[in-house]
């Protein structure tokens, strides 16, 4: 609770000192308006559905993309770290497509799928895909061998020691990479809503966008802030529990 605490102290004195930066006009408001349009603009925007409306769009999005992503990326992140020959070419491609921007396969998007919601799909994908395909293949390489020559001395053959020791071993790592692949999704996700009008559905990145077309800063601002409390919803409720588990349960807590 005595955390809670400074952290509502410390945002409420930003708030305080934003405010009295408007006043004090040390900057136009057309360019960064006050934290009380901002907050007005949210309120509109939560009553009349719109916010509601766009963030469900966007979550839709999202964990359909990085599902998918998952369910591909942890295979191929196994089979990577199973055979030199994955390692030596998809592991290398995968390293290197990680450092592509995401915004960069937003045009490669439009191209294949048009303006439909393929064209998200593939840039979720694409933006969770290597990072977990990483992140499994460097957990798996990361287990101390020994786990697994204990393992057959015990009886343990073939995919038993892979899906009861090796895996099991690798979760910490395997968890650190979905948490990058999901950081890196969301990004990807933003990129292509701004980029791509489907008539469909309105995102949050659509939002954005208009804010920006409209030269409306407090929907920008607005917009920005509601990004970023779902992104730390998601690290508290999703990612940070179970990385305390795992550590707890393989005595690395502090």
């Amino acid at each position: 609770m005595k955390r809670v605490g400074k952290v509502v102290i410390f945002f409420a004195g930003l708030l305080l000192v934003w405010q009295v930066a408007v006043l004090l006009k040390l900057w136009s408001p057309v360019l960064v308006p006050s934290p009380f349009s901002v907050g007005r603009y949210l309120f509109e925007a939560a009553t009349d559905g719109t916010l509601a409306s766009a963030m469900v769009v966007t979550i839709k999005r999202l964990a359909l993309g990085y599902a998918f992503g998952l369910l591909v990326g942890l295979p191929l992140g196994l089979l990577t770290a199973r055979f030199q020959i994955l390692e030596d070419t998809l592991g290398l491609m995968a390293l290197g497509l990680q450092a592509l921007p995401s915004v960069c396969w937003v045009p490669l998007a439009l191209l294949w799928f048009g303006q439909t919601e393929g064209a998200m799909f593939f840039v979720v994908v694409m933006g969770t895909l290597w990072s977990v395909i990483i992140a499994t293949d460097n957990g798996v390489r990361n287990v101390p061998p020994i786990y697994a020559r204990a393992a057959r001395t015990m009886g343990s053959t073939g995919l038993h020691t892979w899906l009861r020791v090796i895996l099991p071993a690798a979760l910490p790592f395997i968890v650190g990479g979905m948490k990058q692949g999901w950081a890196f999704a969301w990004r990807s996700l933003m990129a292509a809503e701004i980029y791509v009008t489907i008539l469909s559905g309105f995102g949050l990145g659509h939002l954005l966008h208009y804010g920006r077309e409209l030269n409306a800063m407090e929907q920008v601002i607005g917009i920005m802030f509601v990004l970023l409390a779902i992104g730390l919803l998601a690290d508290k409720i999703l990612f940070s529990p179970w990385e305390r588990f795992l550590h707890r349960r393989w005595g690395t807590a502090r």
